[in-house]
């Protein structure tokens, strides 16, 4: 195979080698569902904690939710990345788009995808768990902790979400990285930014797992921060990858 026609073929590839060309439907439903089990595996664990239900002789603590978030992505991503590319959410669909990684004539349905997947596991956890999850526990939507304000939910959001994508946009597009390692250490990013921003901001690191359970619960404050923020971070993950990081990059700057 010549370089051209390999550069080519790269061209068409998304994240952990999803087929860019492929079918659309398949895709989108598998960005909704993969985001579904994510925001779930977050949103229940989280509302476990708050109401104190005890497992296995004892409660959650509030480090479980980071366990929670990284497995669950890892499993999805493992699972569902050649399907969809497993983007799971918006701030890695967008970053993608503008990089030049990703058609933005898919970016709305993938975004709608996300946001349907997240309020759904919202839902579900209410269903799962009664009313108290929603008037005590809020489903776990993301708030600022006490005294914290928005400037300062968008610059935390802001910093995770940068190492989120940045993890995910490097693992995911080396083909030398295997898909269990790639899928492992994307899991262990968000494990990360869940524990470094969950005491300031509730550790929102992705538009659509704040959104669903802001909308389902009725909780709306500084909003915007949990979706500017990860926005702004993941583009700036996103164009580091792309004008220094890879060879092209390193090629161009030379």
């Amino acid at each position: 195979m010549s370089m051209a026609t390999e550069t080519a073929r790269q061209a068409e590839l998304g994240l952990h080698g999803h087929e860019l060309r492929g079918a659309a439907g398949r895709a989108v439903i598998a960005e909704l569902v993969g985001t579904f089990v994510l925001v779930l595996a977050i949103v229940a664990v989280a509302v476990a904690a708050t109401l104190n239900v005890a497992v296995a002789g004892g409660a959650y603590s509030s480090e479980t939710v980071a366990l929670a978030g990284g497995g669950a992505l890892a499993v999805v991503v493992a699972a569902l990345g050649p399907v969809s590319g497993a983007h799971l959410n918006p701030a890695v669909t967008v970053s993608l788009a503008l990089t030049g990684r990703f058609p933005w004539g898919r970016v709305p349905v993938y975004v709608l995808a996300q946001l349907v997947g997240a309020l759904l596991a919202a839902v579900a956890a209410w269903g799962a768990y009664g009313d108290q999850a929603r008037a005590v526990a809020k489903l776990g939507a993301t708030a600022p902790a006490a005294g914290v304000s928005g400037p300062r939910v968008l610059l935390v959001e802001a910093l995770v979400t940068f190492v989120l994508v940045l993890v995910v946009v490097l693992v995911a597009n080396d083909p030398r990285v295997s898909r269990g390692s790639a899928a492992l250490a994307i899991g262990l990013a968000l494990g990360l930014a869940i524990l470094i921003s969950g005491p300031v901001t509730g550790a929102g690191v992705n538009p659509a797992r704040a959104l669903g359970p802001m909308i389902a619960a009725g909780q709306w404050r500084d909003w915007w921060a949990y979706v500017i923020g990860p926005l702004l971070g993941g583009a700036v993950a996103a164009f580091l990858y792309e004008r220094v990081l890879t060879d092209q990059g390193r090629m161009a700057s030379t």
